[in-house]
């Protein structure tokens, strides 16, 4: 991703740019492993977080339900252990339902621009304004991992691709929409929470995608800030 510019990828033309690097990777959920009973460091938050008792202890049924919740959200190992990968994603959980339905709250997103598409990297969430209204959103989105951030700024939407494939992944990447070199939208069969993210792509479900692609077109501007947890 680093060091290529919206005016290199261009140049290359729609039909070289079969391979954007901002895929986004990750690994599938894993197999129920075995279950610790040591308790984490964060043990009482992820407790209180799935509804069990807060005692700090490690019980079979706590260990159960980390690890299902590991396994559902891919992250490994997912042996029930209450450590800060997994207490990160539930905090970032929590922090977006704390955003409600006034993401643009702060006034960081322009609004002046007519139909924008806003990203804010910090509670990776995404939705789309027609100047002061909410058109859709917010919505949970899984952006770029440490060393191959989304990049910040003022962008616009400059290629649309309903059935990318990355020749450089082989993998799939529907609903593109290219905003930033090798950047864009586009739907993963992850878990929005799977860590540690993207490469530097905007990665959506499916539903979301779907509605990204009919509500914005060619030109439309998108707009990045704040910082990934992690970065």
């Amino acid at each position: 991703m680093r060091g290529i510019s919206r005016r290199s990828v261009v140049a290359l033309g729609v039909t070289g740019l079969v391979a954007p690097l901002g895929l986004a990777l990750g690994a599938a959920p894993a197999q129920a492993a075995s279950c610790t009973t040591q308790a984490g460091p964060y043990q009482k938050q992820v407790e209180k977080f799935l509804g069990r008792p807060v005692d700090g202890r490690q019980s079979a049924a706590d260990c159960k339900a980390i690890q299902a919740f590991q396994t559902k959200h891919g992250i490994t190992p997912n042996i029930g252990y209450a450590g800060s990968v997994t207490w990160g994603v539930m905090d970032l959980m929590n922090k977006q339902k704390a955003v409600g339905d006034k993401p643009n709250r702060a006034g960081r997103c322009p609004v002046d621009k007519g139909r924008i598409a806003c990203v804010d990297l910090t509670v990776q969430l995404s939705w789309i304004q027609d100047g002061g209204r909410l058109v859709y959103g917010p919505v949970p989105v899984r952006t770029g991992r440490n060393g191959y951030e989304t990049r910040t700024g003022l962008k616009k939407i400059y290629w649309r691709d309903i059935d990318h494939v990355s020749s450089l992944y082989h993998v799939s990447m529907p609903y593109s929409q290219f905003f930033d070199g090798g950047q864009a939208f586009h739907s993963v069969g992850l878990s929005m929470w799977n860590p540690p993210g993207s490469h530097g792509c905007v990665n959506m479900t499916t539903k979301d995608a779907k509605s990204y692609w009919s509500l914005l077109k060619k030109g439309d501007d998108v707009f990045v800030y704040g910082r990934k947890p992690g970065t």
